[in-house]
């Protein structure tokens, strides 16, 4: 019987031990799927911690940011019930995000340009600042991760992890009835 770490084809890494370890105790894991989740896992776990120890050295609550990042999205102006809407959460929720930042600077609050009975919300230097800064840094890091791969190899597991995410986004089929 042939090892798993006889078949990894690279250095491997801390999966393959955890799979090696694993394999005896369930003989039918298929390597691959286990290597493929449990690694995605980790890279995003890796990718969270990193955006929180970066939110701290900004001192930017996760909330905050999430706002300024939602704005910038909306390029940098947008309806409190746009922004609620894109956060998922109760507009009457909205507005106490919204007055952390303009309290902080990161916002203000101005007339509608389509509404007048409506006040809309628009990032300031130091909010587009601060959003900028937390994503530099995860820019960075992401980068030097996938700085592993060629420019080809990204857009290679782009493509299949699209194709992965678009099972993941539909909703899984029933057995039909006998």
């Amino acid at each position: 019987m042939q090892r798993y770490a006889d078949v990894v084809t690279t250095t491997p890494d801390a999966v393959d031990k955890h799979i090696e370890r694993w394999l005896p105790v369930v003989p039918d894991l298929d390597a691959d799927v286990e290597g493929a989740v449990t690694r995605m896992i980790r890279l995003t776990r890796h990718l969270r911690a990193v955006k929180e120890r970066v939110l701290v050295d900004l001192d930017l609550p996760a909330h905050e940011y999430d706002t300024l990042h939602a704005l910038a999205g909306r390029r940098g102006r947008a309806a409190p019930s746009d922004l609620a809407a894109d956060l998922a959460m109760a507009p009457a929720s909205i507005t106490a995000r919204v007055d952390a930042l303009l309290r902080r600077g990161f916002v203000r609050r101005i007339p509608s340009t389509v509404d007048r009975r409506r006040v809309d919300v628009e990032l300031t230097e130091a909010g587009q600042a601060a959003w900028r800064g937390a994503m530099e840094v995860q820019g960075a890091e992401e980068h030097r991760l996938l700085g592993a791969l060629t420019a080809t190899e990204r857009r290679h597991l782009s493509d299949l992890l699209r194709r992965v995410l678009l099972v993941a986004e539909q909703p899984p089929s029933t057995p039909e009835a006998d």
